[in-house]
């Protein structure tokens, strides 16, 4: 029987206080191979082989019998009471012969078990380990191994070695356990050599390893701070960050002075090496007035896209008779009448390579799109569908009756390349879509990286119709594809302005398109579906929106208090989604005796609540499960930003929870990959991009001019289904519709198409 400890974390220190141990492993209970969390009994009494602490932690490389110094701190565990949380630890082999032998017994070898172990012990005594690191061949002397596999053994313990220096090394620069093992996995036994001669690397070609940590790891080694490694990693981390602001490019003069502001440097020592990443193809300068720098992908994708988009322009074809009839049939059968935009709308993406359609709330896109789709199928032509995020394609479906997938589910998605930019499809130029045509939704988010994959994997001849709203947000993503390919004028496309009778009943739709036009929404005209409420005070503004959320619009729209979307421009102030989503949290889904939670970061993580994935993963698994039957019914992997869900079960003995998206796809996301979910009870109006809710309701009292925009309130208001609700000052109100800033975003799909354009007419 063994004894656990509560004594020794009691006189170390309280629960907070970080407590020192050593000892050897003496059991692992648990560990996830993917990331090293694990949970092992660490012995502090070698010899009485009674007393023990139980510890937790990501510790990748621990092995049974192994000696560790640990630091930690106490944290008791709702099931299994007092463990040590490790924060670090250092380890050393074993150096007494009972200790080696429960080392090589455990397992740690492969080909060495009990027996065996004890007979290399008892013929080496305590020079076992460094028998097998340095002269492995000798354990050939002992019967039952072969020299092959005495040189087997000695591979195995040296790479477990390597493992043991490389993450000692790495932690003493800063570099998580997991991040550790990460960097091992690709560099192997060169890792130490790697770090030491360009730290810089890592920020390249390590996915999460960013370019401060990278610097901090500089710094330490002793990196000059002008050094070309440091000025080239700053030089792509602004480029980089660049990107993630929507911009493709940086025009010289701006990369130049960030760079040189980051890295406390001179400009002329970063202008030096742009040339000489240039001719190393790392980046790509392209020769205007004023210079512009891309990284080489963004340069290659806005290229590609935009040559790909010239030749489809190519693929005409003549007005079809049979095209004509059927609108009249479509028009008989659905006692409609087309206007002539419309009209003309569905002729011409009869009759296009590429078409675009483009247009606000209640100007028929809808209707365009069923037109489109009922000639393709009675011209039996195979027809796929796809938007953006699963929300949007979940609406696609709903509203023409045909399956939509997301995008990257067309493409079908297989893993993200270690860089974090380039990915892998299944669909590409070698094996595209088998489609007639393919009709995209949600055009407005699609960012350049995005549309570059999807042209891929376009088949010759396969027609493409992009449908959005360029008057809303641009994407998250870097690029403005939709409006750089209507700005160009080279792109064939029916731009839809009127608004059709039965769409001028919502108030929803009218408001909205006043706001588009710069004019103030009628805020005394108490409708059925667009209301205003005046508050003053932020204080004032929550009461109201608590009670509206839990109780007020629910009665008045008979539905759940889930299908009610709170949407903040902002993220960080006390009316952003952070503070809101604890607010709403404690209302919505407060903590119960039979909830299980997870707090991660602040976060307080429960059963049941509303979650959004808040970036792209390629390689997170997910299984559909039939919700009446329990049996899985598909599988695969990617989950996406803006994918929401809710948290069905918190599995704390593996460290992991369950999130249920579209109501059958299950996600398991171990502890450590908590950093990818948000709560979601409010959502920023950029987040909430394609998604359409029963009713929104948004605060708006002061914030941010760059934030506060006529877009932004044009684009919540639109997400609105059947009722909106704005709560605030009008004044707030009004200055968003006043301000026009269109932030602006560095792109060259525009100037491309005029490039590519030209040169198809000069041939």
């Amino acid at each position: 029987m063994y004894t656990v400890i509560v004594d020794r974390f009691k006189i170390c220190g309280d629960n907070m206080d970080e407590i020192t141990l050593s000892g050897v492993v003496d059991n692992i209970i648990y560990t996830n191979a993917e990331n090293g969390y694990t949970v092992l009994n660490l012995l502090l009494d070698e010899e009485k082989d009674d007393v023990f602490v139980c510890c937790v932690g990501f510790l990748p490389d621990v092995n049974l019998g192994e000696s560790l110094n640990v630091v930690g701190r106490r944290v008791k565990h709702p099931s299994y009471g007092d463990q040590l949380e490790v924060i670090s630890y250092q380890k050393s082999l074993p150096v007494t012969e009972k200790a080696i032998e429960r080392y090589l017994s455990s397992g740690i070898v492969k080909g060495i078990g009990k027996r065996m172990a004890k007979k290399i012990v008892d013929k080496f005594g305590r020079d076992t380990l460094m028998i097998i690191d340095t002269e492995p061949f000798k354990l050939a002397d002992i019967k039952g191994i072969s020299l092959t596999k005495a040189q087997e053994i000695g591979a195995v313990f040296k790479e477990q070695g390597e493992l043991t220096r490389a993450v000692m090394f790495l932690q003493d620069y800063g570099v998580s356990v997991n991040y550790a093992v990460k960097i091992f996995k690709k560099y192997k036994d060169t890792t130490i050599a790697v770090v030491q001669k360009n730290p810089y690397t890592l920020a390249d070609e390590i996915w999460g390893i960013g370019f401060k940590t990278a610097d901090n790891i500089a710094q330490k080694l002793g990196v000059e701070p002008n050094s070309p490694y440091r000025i080239q990693a700053g030089i792509k981390y602004i480029l980089n960050q660049a990107a993630g602001n929507g911009h493709t490019y940086l025009p010289e003069d701006e990369l130049t002075r960030q760079v040189a502001e980051i890295l406390a440097t001179n400009e002329e020592g970063v202008a030096e090496n742009l040339i000489k990443m240039h001719v190393a193809s790392e980046i790509w300068i392209e020769n205007s007035q004023p210079r512009r720098i891309y990284l080489n992908f963004y340069y290659y994708a806005e290229s590609y896209i935009a040559k790909r988009l010239i030749e489809m322009t190519a693929n005409k074809s003549a007005d079809d008779p049979f095209v004509d009839a059927m609108i009249k049939d479509i028009e008989y059968e659905k006692d409609i009448v087309f206007a002539d935009g419309q009209l003309k709308a569905i002729k011409t993406a009869m009759s296009e390579g590429v078409f675009v359609i483009t247009g606000g709330p209640g100007t028929g896109k809808t209707t365009i799109i069923n037109a489109i789709i009922t000639i393709l199928k009675a011209k039996d032509k195979k027809i796929e569908l796809a938007a953006p995020t699963g929300k949007a394609s979940k609406r696609m479906t709903e509203a023409t009756g045909c399956d939509a997938r997301t995008i990257h589910r067309l493409l079908g998605t297989t893993a993200l390349e270690e860089s974090g930019l380039h990915q892998r499809f299944t669909h590409n130029e070698e094996n595209p879509v088998d489609a007639d045509y393919i009709i995209i939704d949600e055009m407005s988010m699609v960012d350049v990286p995005l549309m570059y994959y999807l042209l891929k994997a376009v088949a010759e001849g396969t027609g493409l119709i992009l449908v959005g709203d360029a008057d809303q947000l641009p994407s998250v993503g870097a690029g403005n594809v939709l409006h750089d390919i209507l700005s160009s004028g080279l792109i064939a496309c029916a731009r839809l302005n009127e608004i059709f009778r039965q769409a001028q009943e919502s108030a929803i739709v009218t408001n909205a398109h006043k706001i588009n036009r710069g004019e103030y929404p009628d805020l005394d005209d108490k409708t059925k579906d667009f209301f205003y409420m005046q508050r003053h005070n932020s204080d004032a503004l929550l009461d109201t929106l608590a009670g509206l959320i839990s109780q007020r619009l629910p009665k008045y729209l008979n539905c759940d208090p889930f299908d009610i979307k709170v949407l903040s421009p902002m993220r960080k102030t006390p009316l952003g989604v952070q503070s809101l989503n604890v607010m709403l949290q404690s209302i919505l889904n407060p903590p119960l005796p039979n909830k299980r939670e997870k707090e991660f970061r602040g976060t307080i993580f429960r059963e049941g609540d509303r979650v959004m994935q808040i970036k792209n993963d390629y390689d997170l698994a997910w299984r559909a499960v039939d919700p009446l039957s329990n049996k899985m019914v598909d599988e695969g992997t990617g989950v996406f930003n803006g994918d929401e869900g809710v948290i069905s079960f918190i599995d704390m003995e593996n460290k992991a929870l369950d999130v249920v998206y579209d109501d059958i796809r299950h996600v398991a996301y171990d502890f450590t990959r908590l950093d990818e979910l948000d709560l979601s009870y409010a959502v920023t109006i950029h987040k909430s991009q394609g998604s359409e809710y029963r009713a929104v309701i948004m605060p708006l009292l002061g914030g941010p001019e760059m934030l506060m925009t006529r877009n932004l309130l044009y684009t919540g208001v639109t997400r609105a289904k059947e009722l909106a609700v704005l709560i605030g000052s009008k004044e707030s109100i009004f200055r968003m519709v006043d301000n026009d800033l269109q932030i602006q975003r560095y792109t060259g799909l525009a100037l491309r198409l005029a490039d590519f354009a030209a040169l198809k007419n000069k041939s």
